[in-house]
């Protein structure tokens, strides 16, 4: 479905960022696996280069960082003399994420909104203008459930997990900043969606699955595979006319 096309994947080397760029190669593109940790996306890289040459491309990426953003949209344009799409993947947060509301500190609030919102803005700014530039692209950012719903604190009872008072500011945000990016450039060939997914399993205790899948259907908890689907088809030209959306993945939890 992607037939070559070159995808960003900010945090590419991540719990959901690997299992994209596995995506992305699968379906005919090059991942280019952007991750902050370079050693762990050239690992990622050669792992899915094993199966699809030529499908990953690893490279080092810091989203908080203008100069950073820009070197990576030059080295690939001088590389592969275009770039079809970005998606806003990464996960930056500081070592306080986490704490109960009643124990965030203003400076570790504006901290994390700054590393994970502002990153997200800083890379669909830079590969917006790049992309008014070529006539086309193509910006997908992860949001989550907890974008557009209160969260059920009563799952976590009984653990040491809660929803961070920063995640839900952060991805209620990069759902509006979705839209606005995709009504800015409406007319320019750039597209701009959103994914938010429900949970993902990443070994949580036992207690809260069980609480957590009582909400959902058949699958409950997901796998990132389970968004891969959807990624392809909004990077894909079977989305072309697609643009300003936020499609839940949650196995009906929101509802």
């Amino acid at each position: 479905m992607l037939n070559g096309k070159i995808v960003v994947i900010t945090g590419g080397a991540g719990l959901l960022g690997r299992v994209f760029s596995a995506a992305v190669a699968n379906a005919g593109g090059v991942a280019i696996i952007a991750d902050a940790d370079l050693i762990a996306a050239e690992r990622v890289a050669q792992e899915i280069n094993s199966l699809c040459p030529g499908g990953a491309d690893p490279v080092h990426l810091n989203i908080t960082d203008p100069d950073s953003v820009n070197t990576l949209i030059e080295l690939l344009h001088s590389r592969h003399g275009r770039i079809d799409a970005v998606v806003n993947n990464a996960y930056p947060r500081n070592k306080n994420w986490g704490r109960k509301l009643e124990d965030v500190s203003y400076g570790d609030f504006c901290e994390n909104l700054g590393m994970h919102l502002g990153g997200y803005f800083l890379v669909a700014q830079r590969f917006a203008l790049y992309f008014k530039s070529q006539g086309f692209g193509n910006i997908v950012n992860l949001a989550s459930i907890y974008g557009t719903m209160v969260p059920r604190f009563e799952l976590y009872a009984g653990t040491k997990m809660t929803v961070a008072v920063e995640y839900a500011a952060i991805k209620s945000a990069v759902i509006q900043l979705t839209r606005y990016f995709a009504q800015y450039f409406k007319h320019d060939g750039v597209r701009s969606n959103c994914i938010s997914p429900g949970g993902i399993f990443d070994n949580q205790p036992e207690s809260f699955l069980q609480h957590y899948n009582s909400h959902c259907g058949t699958k409950g908890m997901l796998d990132s595979a389970d968004i891969s689907g959807t990624l392809i088809f909004l990077l894909s030209d079977a989305s072309r006319y697609v643009t300003g959306q936020n499609i839940i993945i949650d196995d009906g939890f929101a509802l």
